[in-house]
């Protein structure tokens, strides 16, 4: 059992029989009343998003999930398969268990974890930084900005972040997926 005081991103809690995972939160001390947490949780199984309300120091089970190295190999329709990289066994999941925020970012051959419960397979968690070649921009003219600006670059995997104006088509960027925001320019 945990309390509300050792939330952190990516902690996996169980409702009920619904495993979240808790994507944002927020400890909030009004002027009046008691303390409260705010949350963003996502079900594990099926990627609904719910906001939910827990009051300071409400215990919560905590569960742990173990995670296991994978590698995203292809996609069939709706499917997209993940290679377990220690039996090599395929993992089929839905875009559901994988979540919006990340499927945006997934490249193929792509080295995740997959957390996994009992032997199964419930999720895929991408790394932090990713790296991605820009497919489309606008051209960055000089003297547009006094200060340093910047323009939308839409990514191989097909994500859009907004990157300096010095970037091309063909520039290969380092970007923080949490976030969406671009890091750096990866030399090639």
């Amino acid at each position: 059992m945990a309390d509300t005081s050792n939330f952190r991103n990516g902690m996996v809690i169980e409702l009920g029989d619904v495993l979240y995972q808790i994507t944002y939160f927020q400890h909030v001390k009004p002027g009046k009343g008691g303390a409260f947490v705010r949350t963003k949780l996502r079900d594990v199984m099926n990627g609904g998003i719910t906001d939910r309300t827990f009051r300071a120091g409400e215990k919560i089970k905590e569960v742990r999930l173990e995670r296991r190295p994978i590698q995203y190999s292809y996609r069939d329709g709706e499917v997209f398969y993940f290679m377990n990289m220690e039996t090599f066994e395929q993992i089929p999941m839905s875009k559901e268990q994988i979540g919006k925020q990340q499927l945006q970012y997934l490249q193929e051959n792509m080295e995740c974890n997959g957390l996994t419960r009992d032997g199964d397979t419930l999720t895929v968690e991408l790394p932090q930084f990713v790296e991605m070649e820009i497919v489309e921009t606008d051209p960055g003219v000089r003297g547009d900005t006094a200060q340093g600006g910047v323009k939308p670059a839409k990514l191989a995997s097909g994500a859009v972040v907004q990157v300096p104006l010095f970037l091309e088509v063909g520039d290969v960027v380092k970007v923080d997926r949490t976030e969406g925001k671009y890091i750096t320019r990866v030399s090639t």
